[in-house]
């Protein structure tokens, strides 16, 4: 009995050397595209800048919990301290400022019904933010950052403020990072 070498491609040697060739390079070709682009933390922050100061938000709008504007500054020093190299500063003389206020807390009808009722409810944050660049002040601005949540109007926003807040909390904080030192 003759025992014969079986391949995984059946063929000639050339189709089975361009195969093999193709698997090998395919690859690298595929992930060479990846290379000019950097995920790492806090990627736009220049070397010089070594220090943060995040002053407390202030409550400027009507309504909303009375410990938002705390809560919302505490989230926002621990995701700066979190995925930047940045030391926070108290006092306001940080190399980056961040200062700001709660400039609306809304609660707006959608999705009207038949009834001439509104079928969801909107809760909308606004922050209104100041940031300073004391290294480059071409990248200072004051901007307001907002973000939304809708609920069923079957309930009222006593019963879902507590379970909508948080991520309105942290796509805001998420554009404020990109915008101030992220890459996007």
């Amino acid at each position: 009995m003759r025992l014969t070498k079986s391949s995984p491609f059946p063929g000639n040697k050339t189709l089975r050397r361009t195969l093999l060739l193709l698997l090998i390079l395919l690859p690298g070709v595929l992930l060479n595209g990846c290379g000019p682009y950097s995920f790492s933390p806090g990627g736009k922050l220049s070397a010089d800048l070594k220090t943060i100061t995040i002053n407390n938000f202030v409550m400027n709008a009507a309504g909303g919990p009375a410990t938002l504007p705390n809560t919302f500054t505490e989230q926002l020093k621990e995701y700066f301290q979190r995925n930047t190299r940045l030391q926070l500063k108290p006092g306001g003389d940080g190399d980056l400022l961040i200062e700001g206020a709660i400039t609306g807390y809304d609660v707006t009808p959608q999705a009207p019904t038949a009834q001439d009722k509104a079928g969801l409810n909107r809760l909308t944050i606004t922050v209104t933010v100041r940031f300073v660049n004391t290294k480059d002040e071409s990248a200072s601005f004051e901007q307001p950052f907002s973000f939304f949540r809708d609920f069923p109007q079957t309930q009222t926003l006593n019963q879902v403020e507590g379970q909508l807040i948080p991520p309105i909390l942290e796509q805001i904080i998420l554009d404020i990072f990109n915008k101030t030192a992220g890459d996007w």
